[in-house]
């Protein structure tokens, strides 16, 4: 039997693409149905959260969800990449650059933002993903987009020289909106002092309610042999932990079930409301922004 419904946080670790880890999901979950909220690249590491079974269909509402990360930014050196796998492209040193300076280039950086992606990302451009175009040569450009950043602190700053230069490493953690690049917002860091910035570490701590007291090492995920073992949140306690509850009557939980609308009970809200029958089935997830709740995802449809 394949692992239940439901939702596996995983600590992903350095060098794996999160198309790996989906790999891996797949053999020792014993489904093809897997899939992931939210890509980390192969250098980062952290929260990666997998759904499984049913539970792929919650995916598109957790991708959303805000997330929290801690880095390292280097300043002084840029990349081809904004991060520690490209090229350096300039090594324009640090000397000079004050700590005022780098906590005001912080807060400039905070709060509501319209940030150019990392041109080797996996936006597509034109139906092929930019670091394929970056890869083959072409030059990309990519418009701007908004963002939030709700949380840039910088924990700790070490003064570091590299080839002769000097450079500042500062450990920033971060709380930012779905679709901000931190390895955008080292360049941004960096271009603002005018010295260049990229990532040299990144680890994702959460991705909405689900952090990395909840994830687990893929290093002996599954060598039980048996995929009901492998640790699955099931999908109503997943649904409970992330979304906003609501807990329908009999008659509303049978309305759902056919796909009709019933009175929102909050109406205005505009966050995925997971709605429950009387006997804790996850009936869908609703939308409760008008005054007639409708359905985003039924899961559990009459007859069922």
């Amino acid at each position: 039997m394949p692992s239940p419904d439901g939702l596996l946080v995983v600590d992903k670790p350095a060098g794996w693409t999160s198309h790996d880890v989906v790999g891996r999901a797949r053999r020792v979950c014993g489904t093809q149905k897997v899939g992931h909220a939210g890509t980390l690249d192969p250098m980062a590491t952290g929260v990666l959260v997998l759904g499984i079974g049913r539970a792929t269909r919650l995916l598109t509402f957790l991708v959303g969800c805000d997330k929290d990360y801690s880095a390292t930014v280097r300043l002084g050196q840029s990349t081809s990449t904004d991060d520690a796998e490209g090229e350096v492209t300039a090594a324009a040193g640090t000397e000079g650059v004050s700590r005022a300076a780098v906590s005001a280039a912080v807060a400039e950086l905070t709060g509501d933002l319209q940030q150019v992606p990392s041109a080797v990302s996996a936006i597509k451009v034109d139906g092929r993903r930019a670091y394929h175009r970056v890869r083959a040569g072409e030059d990309v450009e990519l418009p701007s987009r908004p963002v939030t950043v709700s949380r840039f602190e910088v924990l700790a700053a070490r003064d570091a020289e590299v080839d002769g230069v000097p450079v500042l490493d500062l450990d920033v953690e971060v709380t930012v909106s779905s679709g901000t690049y931190v390895r955008a917002l080292a360049r941004d860091l960096g271009a603002a002092l005018g010295v260049g910035g990229h990532l040299t570490g990144l680890r994702r701590t959460r991705v909405g309610a689900f952090t990395l007291d909840q994830a687990h090492a893929l290093e002996g995920l599954g060598d039980g042999g048996d995929p009901e073992s492998v640790p699955v949140t099931p999908l109503t306690d997943a649904a409970r932990a992330q979304f906003a509850v609501r807990e329908l009557s009999s008659e509303e939980a049978v309305a759902v079930g056919y796909g009709q609308r019933v009175e929102s009970a909050v109406p205005g809200r505009t966050d995925p409301v997971a709605a429950f029958a009387p006997d804790g089935r996850l009936m869908a997830l609703l939308d409760e922004s008008g005054p007639k709740a409708r359905s985003h995802v039924v899961f559990a449809p009459a007859g069922s």
